[in-house]
């Protein structure tokens, strides 16, 4: 390492942000990254530790210890190269992973554990500032041609592996832009858009061919967005590709079946995020659900409940409460138990600085109004002995809610796209596909392969991108009976 008595010396340092007043005008991303002094300071505390956990700790397997060696000698052109071996787009994971890698890290056991999300996140922006990040097309055409449907981290991993490996490939998004979740999910004030866009030409110069605007397969349920204006049936896809990677969403959301659901101002999560990212964008969105002035509640503790709470807050909310069903986490993790995993412990996000009242043990039991519109949420206090859930006599309570956003999670994809194409299903409604031995990634179906949300269910970013990547890898070997993709 760099700097061997590093991580003895100096501390870690996070990125800062703007001070809510500030951040809560506009969408625009608030987060200040390090200078390269800092970053150098933060790589040289990585401890020369002999195996190193983190690798394993990041499901893309960066190679942290290298890059981290490489910010700290100054070389940001060899440690972009780094990170690229094993990640397509640190640009997305650098801003909106959780950051298992630190959790794993050997220095966290004893002290904190080196940045590593920050410092990757500079060593992104120092590629894209100096003009080292650009299109990698192949040498040669293979002749072969994959279909990806879904334009997620996923089928963009996957879509740009494929072209790499010199296969004619085209995305398919039902969405009117690409990006899936990334777009119409995750706020621009957590990513802005400008970073897919730049991608998408990166591989669009690779040979990358998308198709916006297009569902693929029949009967789309109307509780998941669809801005569609083109359907192609899953039996001519597969008809004109000798391959089709399904890298959808896990889109089915979870929903509170309670009394005064059907009320007026009770949405889905994914009802309200995706039209904020729209408006951004500078479309009208006809009947925009709009938090303005209003009492909110947030039921579900999760990344997308605090991405509802970051949006209603620039909406200008009266107030913004956010409800969990399970107890509240213990603030520090016990490390010696559950080091390298990741842990449970209280987590604090930049939305709910900005202001948010949050409760836990909390179970919505109905909801009440007059004239068909929401005007109050009775709840009640829970408690968990053996796995099991039980009220807390007497506990029961209401509170003032003009808008209920449910944003309790997402429980598998949409079925009707894995029934069109006859997918076998696991026992979670994900498409049943192994990531071991023959036919890794590959579905019960014939030339069609499954990766991301759609096999392994509601996940990170960064998990998606690794599946991308392997299943891209699968579907070369598929096609030409080996493959030179990186597993």
């Amino acid at each position: 390492m760099g700097k061997i008595t590093g991580f003895m010396e100096f501390q870690r340092q996070e990125e800062s942000y703007l001070p809510p007043a500030t951040r809560l005008k506009n969408y625009a991303e608030f987060v200040i990254p390090l200078t390269n002094e800092q970053a150098k300071i933060q790589g040289a505390r990585c401890m020369d530790c002999g195996i190193p956990f983190c690798n394993n700790g990041c499901p893309v397997n960066n190679i942290i210890p290298d890059w981290n060696d490489l910010v700290y000698r100054g070389n940001y052109r060899e440690a972009l190269d780094t990170l690229h071996s094993t990640n397509n787009f640190p640009e997305f994971t650098g801003r909106i992973c959780p950051a298992p890698c630190e959790s794993a890290c050997t220095l966290g056991i004893s002290e904190d554990p080196v940045g590593i999300k920050s410092i990757e996140h500079k060593i992104i922006d120092e590629g894209w500032e100096h003009g080292w990040v650009v299109p990698q097309p192949p040498s040669k055409q293979t002749g072969k041609k994959v279909a990806v449907v879904g334009s997620g981290p996923a089928g963009l991993a996957a879509a740009q592996q494929l072209a790499r490996a010199g296969h004619a490939v085209t995305v398919f998004e039902k969405a009117d832009r690409v990006g899936g979740l990334l777009r119409y999910g995750i706020p621009d004030f957590k990513m802005e858009k400008s970073h897919i866009d730049r991608r998408v030409k990166q591989m669009e110069a690779e040979g990358v061919t998308f198709r916006t605007s297009v569902l693929i397969g029949k009967d789309f349920p109307a509780n998941v967005n669809n801005w569609a204006k083109e359907t192609i049936f899953p039996e001519d896809l597969q008809k004109d590709f000798d391959a089709v990677v399904l890298a959808g969403g896990s889109e089915s959301p979870r929903d509170l079946p309670v009394p005064g659901r059907e009320l007026k101002g009770v949405h889905f999560a994914m009802d309200f995020l995706p039209q904020q990212n729209k408006v951004n964008a500078g479309d009208k969105v006809k009947d925009q659900i709009k938090a303005t002035g209003k009492h909110v509640v947030v039921i579900g503790g999760g990344d997308t409940g605090s991405d509802c709470v970051g949006t209603s807050n620039r909406h200008g909310a009266a107030s913004v409460t956010q409800f969990e069903l399970m107890p509240m986490p213990p603030e520090h993790e016990n490390k010696p138990l559950v080091w390298p995993y990741w842990p449970t412990k209280l987590r604090t996000s930049s939305s709910h600085e900005e202001g948010c009242e949050r409760d836990w043990a909390v179970a919505t039991k109905r909801l009440e109004g007059k004239g068909g519109k929401v005007e109050k949420l009775i709840a009640c206090r829970v408690e968990w002995k053996d796995g099991k859930m039980a009220e807390v006599p007497n506990s029961e309570f209401e509170m003032k809610a003009d808008l209920v956003f449910l944003a309790m999670g997402f429980v598998s994809p949409v079925a009707t796209i894995l029934d069109a194409f006859a997918v076998d299903k696991d026992a979670r409604g994900n498409a049943k596909a192994s990531t071991d031995g023959d036919g890794c990634y590959k579905t019960s179906a014939a030339k069609v392969f499954a990766a991301g949300d759609m096999r392994r269910g509601q996940s990170l970013v960064v998990w998606a991108i690794r599946e991308g990547r392997q299943c891209a890898r699968a579907v070369d070997e598929f096609l030409m009976g080996s493959s030179e993709l990186p597993r």
